[in-house]
């Protein structure tokens, strides 16, 4: 579904990312673990046309996304779900969810139908909808960014770090929120620092450090990983 061969990112004479080869297949839900500055996010970026790879070539469903702008990056089927949130704090909770729905806003009747979907996902948001997104607390506003990314009808919905700053038991929630969208057939790209709790969920896993990727494998086999517990999720 989605591949990257020999991709690199350059900003300026700094290489952020070099030689990334990597595929999500149709239907997984994959981590890509690293700590912060590992280059998760600039990769993130790469995909969804945020930054030009400087070498390299992203494809989705056989489309080459070099050069594409983001909007066309969204139509085609790949949302991200950015670091931090960035929901505008005083508008509603239903303006923003209906925010990520501007590349179909001529499919009212669809958006309708996945609006629906959204607030079956998040209950507690069809309360919310009304109030201001920036009134809300952290778990509700990350539940209101993901629902925000569903509203553009993603097959690839890559998520940045959702459980950052969130209570544990909060971060519990949303892990199983992810994969209930992932159950419900959306594939996911899931970049994440709680390698614990995202292992449980994934079906494969990348290790990223300093810009390159280090090691990839199965849930299993990260999890065993004498290297990877001792990076990520404590010995």
């Amino acid at each position: 579904m989605l591949q990257l061969d020999h991709v690199d990112v350059c900003y300026g004479s700094f290489k952020a990312l070099s030689d990334i080869s990597m595929t999500v297949d149709t239907g997984e839900l994959v981590v890509l673990l690293g700590a912060n500055g590992a280059g998760k996010s600039t990769l993130f970026n790469a995909i969804s046309g945020l930054v030009r790879p400087s070498a390299g070539d992203v494809r989705f469903e056989d489309k080459h996304l070099n050069g594409m702008k983001a909007s066309s990056v969204v139509s085609a089927g790949v949302v991200q779900c950015a670091e931090g949130r960035k929901l505008f704090p005083q508008m509603s909770v239903l303006q923003n969810l209906m925010m990520g729905a501007f590349v179909h806003r001529r499919d009212s009747a669809g958006n309708k139908k996945r609006l629906n979907e959204v607030l079956e996902l998040f209950p507690i948001l069809e309360d919310k909808a009304d109030q201001p997104a920036g009134s809300l607390s952290g778990g509700q506003q990350q539940m209101v960014a993901i629902g925000r990314a569903m509203m553009s009808r993603p097959r690839l919905l890559m998520l940045d770090e959702p459980s950052l700053g969130l209570a544990p038991l909060v971060v519990k929630q949303m892990f199983e929120t992810i994969q209930q969208i992932n159950s419900l057939g959306t594939t996911v790209l899931l970049a994440e620092q709680n390698a614990f709790a995202a292992l449980k969920i994934a079906d494969r896993a990348y290790v990223m450090e300093n810009g390159h990727l280090v090691m990839e494998g199965d849930r299993e086999m990260m999890l065993g990983n004498e290297q990877v517990r001792k990076a990520y999720i404590g010995a």
